[in-house]
């Protein structure tokens, strides 16, 4: 088993796993997107065996049903030993803006021909999408035998596939360690799907229906929070009067106490740290981003 994960988290994932080695990690030394990271993790695995599948799972999503979701993993799986990289879409539950969107082809069956990637829609048209029947949440599951990727690299991404050349040149030579903090930074940081899989000719999706969540966005993390009657997720001593559907957390650090009180306000999601205060309709929470870039570009990095 190999682990791609940055610098910054390479102590973490450890203990978390405490099965795998160190030398099982490909730590990467800089944020380059998902390219240069799984393009590295197939270059990698197609030194030992060209042939082996590679499932590149992100690790944030929350699974509702494990069992179902193993066997869409074996699906995918059994696609790429064919030789066809494969996805996993997950059957879309309400007009979404915050995914990118998966069109299948007409077909039969749970297993289906990409027709397209398509990026973010607005309310409008994901409506449209929900109500066309084939089009998919994009979550970012892709299945290859690391041979096919590495093709697909080469056909789309050249450059990439030259700054991966260069690590399986230092890997043979037993110095990839030092190569990679050289050549790692320069590798174009782009996503694999802009990268490569919205090029990909041919590409298939399983149809995903195991109780997917993204827990990227606050709206996502609230669906999942136990509720009240009225369905508000809240802290202990919160005062709600003629509120429903609200998410307070409190990240502050320490055990001073805040009593949060809402009057006659809905589905908010209300953030708490130490040196912010977020409230955000639970619509607009993919919005968030928004504030992260003001504060970038003010100079409130420390904020980010």
């Amino acid at each position: 088993m190999r682990i791609a994960t940055g610098a910054h988290l390479a102590d973490a994932t450890l203990a978390a796993l405490p099965e795998l080695k160190r030398d099982q990690l490909l730590i990467e030394p800089v944020p380059r997107n998902t390219a240069p990271c799984l393009g590295w993790a197939a270059a990698t695995v197609a030194r030992e065996d060209p042939d082996a599948v590679v499932m590149a799972l992100p690790s944030d999503p929350h699974i509702r049903d494990a069992d179902r979701f193993r066997e869409c993993l074996r699906i995918a799986v059994d696609k790429a030993r064919d030789g066809i990289i494969t996805t996993i879409g997950i059957e879309p539950t309400h007009p979404e803006t915050g995914y990118g969107y998966i069109e299948a082809k007409p077909g039969d069956g749970s297993v289906l021909d990409v027709a397209r990637f398509v990026e973010k829609p607005d309310l409008e048209r994901a409506k449209t999408f929900m109500e066309a029947g084939n089009f998919y949440w994009n979550a970012g599951m892709f299945f290859y035998r690391a041979r096919d990727m590495m093709a697909a690299v080469q056909q789309h991404m050249p450059e990439l596939a030259q700054g991966l050349r260069q690590l399986d040149a230092a890997a043979a030579a037993g110095n990839e360690a030092e190569v990679l903090a050289e050549v790692f930074p320069t590798l174009p940081a782009i996503s694999i799907d802009h990268g490569v899989m919205e090029h990909v000719e041919h590409m298939a999706v399983v149809q995903g229906d195991f109780g997917w969540s993204d827990l990227g966005s606050w709206l996502a993390v609230s669906e999942l929070a136990a509720k009240d009657a009225h369905g508000n997720s809240v802290l202990d001593g919160s005062v709600m009067i003629d509120a429903s559907g609200n998410h307070v957390v409190d990240m502050r650090s320490g055990d001073a106490q805040r009593v949060v009180a809402l009057v006659g306000v809905s589905n908010l999601v209300v953030v708490q740290t130490d040196d912010a205060l977020l409230v955000v309709d639970q619509r607009s929470a993919q919005r968030v981003r928004d504030v992260v870039a003001t504060l970038k570009q003010r100079g409130d990095t420390h904020l980010v």
